[in-house]
């Protein structure tokens, strides 16, 4: 069962005081006030476990928005909404997706914005006020990171005044928004433990933000810092594969020793739809482009392999597959998969729904799910590493033992130790998509390669071969997101992303 410490529940029902501009959410709606709240280290906390609870808004991993980002990606298929419009190419300023993470990044931001201005004014012991602002300081990143990687700059508001002008700021351009992330997690890190006792669970700790810090070096081309980064996380031998690829994500295995960060959920007071989304909906319907990726159980695309049988094309393959994807014929919630059963493409997301394969389960009403989801993990950190290691100084041996490690736990052969640097990365990257796929970051690293505009336009297909929709990438526009039109509308001194119009 889900222990949650008490400060989290009363924060998250808190709202922070004061006001960053108009799209920063943190209005009071009780009796509190600046003058009067910031007097014990209770509050402190309560208002902290606030900036937490922030990262529960639908814009950001509430919902079911981290796992549709798959829909964006050559992944999977969602045959309506604004996810599908992004993919269709037929999206635009008014689209209710961009407003929503935005405002969804702007509420975390000032929530955060306030307690690093109104910390100091509490009597506390010091270690714990510079603890606290280290959270702080990595969730305003965590925040920020969606403004810098999907709309390319963004008002960079750091204070918590209530100063009226600060609604008409300009955009900062990205490259102010990366130095900013960096500096916080940088200043974030030396003050976070590597881990907390049982009843903190959720909490930032210094693996996550290195691991974080990695990330975003990863996704600026930053090739020898994001290696070095990562590799610190390595060193620390804080973290370790789960022995399960499938139990990594069971409910009852929550917070094991692979699990570096994640959004933290329980019922019924934080829930989402997952299971019902992925299972009874089919809201995410991954595509034959994804499933015909995974290789045999020799380490061979299928097109090359001695063991792949079209008649029975989900035998001998890498067991990822079948972790990940719900196949025809397959065994799932204790019946045997039968056709029409995931209409959407022919296939199902098995990953981030609770279902075992051998055990009958009654579908969970939605919004009653409550698996956390896993923002970073160990794995991504040892591919984070191999890409910035292949990418900074070629292929090496310390490569290959990354990835090693991750083959070695579902039980596929290594890699040969020949490969020139482009054909390492061409395994890395095949690597990413599969170790990944249904954690809703594939449409990142696509954009960051430079390759959506190759993966992304064209017909896509069912399981039958049969066309059902046609996706759209403009490589001048589509790299970033429009501005949103609300946004613009509160603060005209927003310029538009090239595409979009004014």
């Amino acid at each position: 069962m889900k222990t949650f410490s008490k400060y989290f529940i009363i924060g998250s029902l808190l709202l922070c005081f004061g006001s960053c501009s108009s799209f920063l959410d943190v209005e009071p709606t009780d009796r509190y006030t600046d003058d009067n709240y910031w007097e014990t280290e209770e509050r402190v906390v309560a208002s902290l476990n606030s900036v937490y609870a922030s990262l529960l808004h639908n814009g950001l991993y509430g919902g079911t928005t981290p796992l549709y980002f798959e829909n964006l990606s050559p992944n999977a298929y969602r045959y309506q909404g604004d996810y599908n419009l992004v993919a269709q190419g037929q999206h635009n300023a008014n689209t209710a997706l961009f407003y929503t993470v935005w405002q969804g990044a702007y509420q975390g931001i000032g929530r955060a914005n306030n307690l690093l201005a109104n910390i100091g004014k509490v009597e506390m012991d010091e270690s714990r006020r510079k603890r606290y602002t280290a959270e702080a300081k990595f969730l305003r990143a965590v925040f920020y990171f969606p403004l810098w990687n999907l709309f390319g700059g963004a008002p960079l508001i750091l204070d918590a005044t209530n100063d009226a002008t600060q609604s008409n700021l300009p955009r900062n351009t990205a490259e102010e928004i990366y130095t900013q992330l960096l500096r916080d997690l940088n200043e974030a890190i030396p003050d976070l433990p590597a881990s907390y006792g049982a009843n903190e669970k959720g909490r930032a700790t210094s693996g996550a933000a290195l691991a974080f810090k990695a990330r975003i070096l990863l996704y600026a081309r930053q090739w020898e810092e994001a290696a070095k980064t990562a590799k610190e996380v390595i060193d620390a031998n804080n973290y370790q594969l789960f022995p399960d690829y499938r139990g990594l994500f069971y409910l009852e295995n929550e917070g094991n020793e692979e699990v570096i960060f994640d959004v933290q959920f329980k019922f019924p007071e934080f829930t989402h739809g997952f299971d019902i989304n992925l299972d009874q909906y089919n809201n995410i319907g991954p595509l034959p482009n994804l499933v015909n990726d995974y290789y045999d159980r020799e380490g061979k695309n299928i097109g090359q392999s001695n063991l792949y049988d079209p008649a029975k094309p989900y035998e001998n393959r890498d067991p990822r597959l079948q972790a990940t994807v719900i196949v025809k014929g397959s065994l799932f919630k204790g019946a045997v998969v039968t056709e029409g059963q995931y209409p959407r493409t022919g296939y199902g997301q098995k990953k981030y729904t609770v279902f075992k394969d051998d055990i009958p389960a009654a579908t969970i009403p939605d919004g009653q799910s409550e698996l956390n989801y896993i923002l970073l993990r160990y794995a991504d950190v040892l591919l984070m590493y191999a890409e910035a290691q292949n990418e900074a100084y070629g292929p090496d041996q310390s490569v290959y033992n990354a990835l090693q490690q991750i083959r070695s736990r579902i039980g596929m052969p290594g890699l040969s130790t020949s490969l020139s640097q482009d054909e390492l990365r061409r395994e890395i990257r095949h690597e990413r998509r599969i170790e990944l796929a249904g954690e809703g970051l594939y449409y990142y690293d696509i954009r960051r390669w430079g390759i959506a505009q190759e993966v992304l336009n064209g017909d896509i297909y069912n399981d039958k071969g049969q066309r059902i929709d046609t996706r759209r990438f403009d490589p001048q526009r589509d790299n970033l997101w429009p501005i949103p039109a609300i946004a613009i509308q509160e603060n005209p001194a927003l310029a538009q992303n090239p595409g979009y119009g004014n």
